[in-house]
């Protein structure tokens, strides 16, 4: 029983991380598109010429992508790969 109500606490644990990730990530594209929309329209505004916000589009869209790539496709940790870490560390010593 007991075994169990760990089990139970710890996918509960991490639903709420997943959770957290998800709504951060959400938090985070969108202050991306507003922010980059009103530098899109500063740009348009001011007389076009060079378009510059794509330097800040693409250095901040590297960092969503990789926001996005933790969060929908990172891998949890797995009782057996924190096991095989703590050994290899241990075998380092």
């Amino acid at each position: 029983m007991s075994e169990e109500i760990t089990r139970e606490e710890g996918l509960r644990e991490q639903a709420i991380t997943h959770l957290k990730k998800r709504r951060d990530f959400r938090a985070h594209l969108l202050v991306y598109v507003l922010v980059n929309s009103v530098l899109v329209a500063i740009w348009a505004l001011s007389g076009q010429g060079f378009f510059w916000p794509a330097i800040i589009l693409g250095g901040w869209g590297v960092g969503v992508v990789m926001n996005a790539w933790d969060v929908y496709f990172g891998d949890d940790f797995t009782e057996e790969s924190i096991q095989r870490e703590m050994e290899h560390l241990q075998n380092r010593r």
